[in-house]
């Protein structure tokens, strides 16, 4: 057992995080892109990827400027290279991140649900972790957020637009009532913003009035790119320049750079998947509610829905409807929220498989 070896005290007892990866006919639980690549952008990432095969006897471009250049013009708002810094996934730029501004000594501060590798990124960089709470409704009142700031004064503001699991969009006086109070980073998740309903604001529009504001995303999700592993953020330039002072040499591949570029430039193949999806995600909530389950509203690609209980109102436990779901061959998601289960939007027939199977 690993608790026999001298592992920090913070670190006994606990579990690895990680979905189930169960071999099944219909995986819902992961929020990945369930449209495979398409064939011009295999061919794309393939030519890319081919040369870079020759020189992998010398180290990449440890600033990754050509990657960056190539967000940046993605992301738009006027940022420029300066503004975007790369990882291996939004996680590992989230733990550069709390490494620089967070660490022992130091608190970080999210609402929840939400997502759960947040704290645990806290921990494992030793930074204190607290828990405030969303609403009922799992939205944030913008007064309350800021009064949970000034009480507890965090040198790191973690939210999530739209949140995970909840799939909730953040109104952006929330974001700005936060940055009126934190004293610190303010980093807001925007892993599925390419999800989000018409009209809906990105943090990005704050990003010149606020040195301290930090908005991630993720090649993951909309991108199909979740095997390629590419997260970005954008932020003042002198953030970027911070987190230099933490990040591994070379920690993004020469093949992984090449992947991700020449997946930035199919970005129409690549997000031509998203209105779909968007379409499959707004059909699961219409038909949840119709059958008199309570579901939250989602600007993300995945549903959080309420699980029925009896004619007394009590509620089955999530772990039962998520095995019975499994017998039925269709793998959703438990995220520890009593009562509730998510499930990724995916294709039409996927989400035939997934209804029938509630049904």
């Amino acid at each position: 057992m690993i608790d026999d070896l001298p592992i920090r005290e913070d670190l006994k007892g606990k579990t690895p995080y990680g979905a189930p990866q169960i071999d099944v006919p219909v995986r819902l639980n992961t929020n990945e892109n369930s449209y495979a690549l398409p064939d011009e952008v295999v061919e794309a990432i393939g030519k890319a990827v081919q040369a870079e095969l020759r020189d992998l006897n010398r180290y990449p471009d440890r600033n990754a400027v050509a990657l960056r250049t190539d967000l940046a013009d993605y992301l738009g708002h006027g940022l420029t290279v300066a503004n975007v810094w790369a990882a291996n996934g939004s996680n590992e730029v989230q733990q550069q991140l709390l490494q620089t501004f967070g660490g022992p000594g130091r608190t970080a501060l999210g609402f929840g649900p939400s997502y759960s590798m947040h704290p645990l990124l806290a921990q494992g960089t030793g930074t204190r972790w607290v828990g405030a709470l969303r609403d009922p409704d799992f939205g944030i009142n913008p007064d309350k957020a800021a009064e949970e700031i000034r009480r507890h004064d965090p040198d790191v503001v973690f939210l999530c637009s739209p949140n995970n699991p909840t799939g909730t969009a953040l109104d952006p006086e929330v974001i700005t009532a936060v940055l009126g109070a934190a004293k610190g980073i303010v980093l807001v998740d925007e892993a599925y913003f390419e999800f989000a309903r018409p009209g809906t604001p990105s943090a990005l529009t704050l990003l010149g009035r606020h040195r301290r504001l930090v908005v991630t995303r993720t090649m993951s999700k909309a991108f199909g790119f979740a095997g390629g592993r590419l997260g970005y953020f954008a932020a003042d330039p002198d953030v970027v320049d911070a987190v230099q002072l933490v990040r591994l040499p070379y920690h993004l591949s020469s093949l992984t750079q090449a992947a991700a570029r020449a997946a930035l430039a199919q970005r129409t193949a690549l997000l031509a998947t998203v209105d779909a999806i968007k379409q499959q995600r707004d059909r699961i909530v219409s038909t949840l509610r119709e059958r008199g389950l309570r579901v939250a509203d989602s600007d993300a690609n995945f549903v959080l829905f309420e699980v029925g209980g009896d004619q007394k109102g009590d509620q089955k436990d999530q772990k039962e409807v998520w095995q019975r779901m499994l017998d039925r061959g269709v793998l959703i998601r438990d995220v520890g929220l009593q009562g509730w289960l998510r499930v990724t939007a995916g294709t039409p027939a996927e989400t035939d498989a997934f209804l029938e199977a509630m049904a």
